[in-house]
């Protein structure tokens, strides 16, 4: 579980985000929607205790900053963050050493299948598409198991293909009881897999709604009608 609690940040005199609450519980696809500025991004940074911020912030229970707490918890940024001369393999192997992750060689032989990377394992990061060096930092999260998943943006650089496979992996994900929280602008490539949705908005969140109360609106409805339909970047 991803609990957010009085979450608020201050970059001089602008509250970028102020006293946000939410929660990705087990089992679940929670997103969180906002423009561009919206405040999503520090949200998610505060989360994965990038940034200093005022508030509580707990994985599955643990203080977001505790050893405990990194230790059930992955983490996709919307750039990845890579070391340009390891190969993909070796990327792996560094994650899996550092988490102490037993016999985790099957498990990169999979990932590396399902993100069509198996040809490029001694490949260095540097010599990567924009699109496979997501991949492999979508591998580097997933490869220690993790029981709480953070994803912000998770489909820039993909192509059509490796995009319905990531849906497919978030929702397999989910059926394992995984809590995942995806951050993003773009609603239609989440619309088929959220179970809960946080919109947020000037640093707000101006609504909260689960897939089940939808009616005759669409999500994509509600969020124009919570931040105006100026933001197309949302559609």
């Amino acid at each position: 579980m991803i609990e957010v609690r009085h979450l608020t940040k201050t970059y001089g005199k602008l509250k970028a985000v102020d006293d946000v609450n939410l929660c990705a519980k087990p089992g679940e696809i929670t997103v969180l929607l906002g423009p561009n500025g919206a405040g999503k991004s520090t949200t998610i940074k505060s989360i994965a205790a990038l940034l200093k911020y005022e508030g509580e912030i707990k994985i599955c229970g643990h203080d977001n900053h505790s050893v405990a707490a990194k230790k059930l918890f992955g983490y996709i940024p919307e750039a990845p963050v890579l070391y340009d001369i390891l190969t993909v393999a070796e990327h792996v192997r560094f994650i899996a050493n550092a988490y102490r992750v037993e016999h985790y060689e099957e498990k990169m032989v999979q990932y590396l299948e399902l993100f069509d990377l198996s040809d490029k394992k001694d490949k260095m990061a540097k010599e990567l598409s924009k699109g496979m060096k997501q991949k492999l930092s979508m591998m580097l999260a997933l490869i220690i198991s993790p029981q709480a998943l953070l994803v912000d943006e998770p489909m820039v650089g993909l192509d059509p293909a490796s995009i319905e496979d990531t849906l497919r992996l978030f929702v397999k994900l989910k059926e394992q009881g995984v809590s995942i929280l995806i951050s993003t602008h773009i609603i239609d490539v989440i619309d088929e897999i959220w179970d809960d949705a946080y919109i947020m908005d000037h640093g707000k969140i101006v609504q909260t709604l689960k897939r089940t109360e939808l009616k005759e609106q669409s999500l994509k409805e509600v969020f124009f009608a919570c931040v105006g339909e100026h933001h197309e970047s949302a559609a």
